[in-house]
């Protein structure tokens, strides 16, 4: 992905600023704040709350198994990433990883907002590989990872 679908540094450019507001899951603990302060009864409250809960362990949790395996970020020679990255560590995507868990926890808080929320997670997802900072298959590893952590995460 890295060498495909560059059309523009302008293109590449909005899908780093796009990336960064995914780095340490910030957008999605910020989203669930705000899920969380708006609510009003405490059913949809209390699933906000789980969700910021469950992205926060899928983000634990993805640097303990990044930590494990250490598989190294691409190199690409002659292609240098487009984005900065906190550590050397591809496998998972953390960016995948706690997309897709928060994705679908907040789809408990506002079902109707699930398509949104899943294309948020894809965009932010399909992001890395199109930066260079990642292989696919971290990629596809984190949005397993997240999804299934957010499957067994109790309602």
């Amino acid at each position: 992905m890295r060498t495909r679908g560059h059309t523009s540094a302008e293109a590449e450019r909005r899908v780093a600023m796009l990336s960064k507001t995914g780095e340490h899951a910030a957008c999605w603990f910020v989203l669930g704040a705000a899920g969380l302060a708006m609510s009003r009864t405490p059913q949809r409250r209390q699933a906000w709350r789980r969700g910021i809960e469950a992205t926060a362990c899928a983000y634990g949790l993805n640097y303990a198994i990044k930590l494990a395996v250490r598989r190294p970020r691409p190199q690409l020679q002659g292609l240098p990433p487009l984005s900065g990255v906190v550590s050397g560590l591809s496998f998972p995507s953390a960016h995948a990883t706690t997309s897709f868990a928060a994705a679908q926890m907040y789809s408990r808080a506002v079902p109707a907002a699930a398509p949104l929320l899943y294309g948020g997670a894809a965009m932010f997802a399909i992001s890395r590989p199109y930066l260079g900072v990642h292989y696919p298959s971290d990629v596809v590893a984190g949005a397993l990872l997240g999804s299934a952590l957010a499957r067994v995460w109790p309602r």
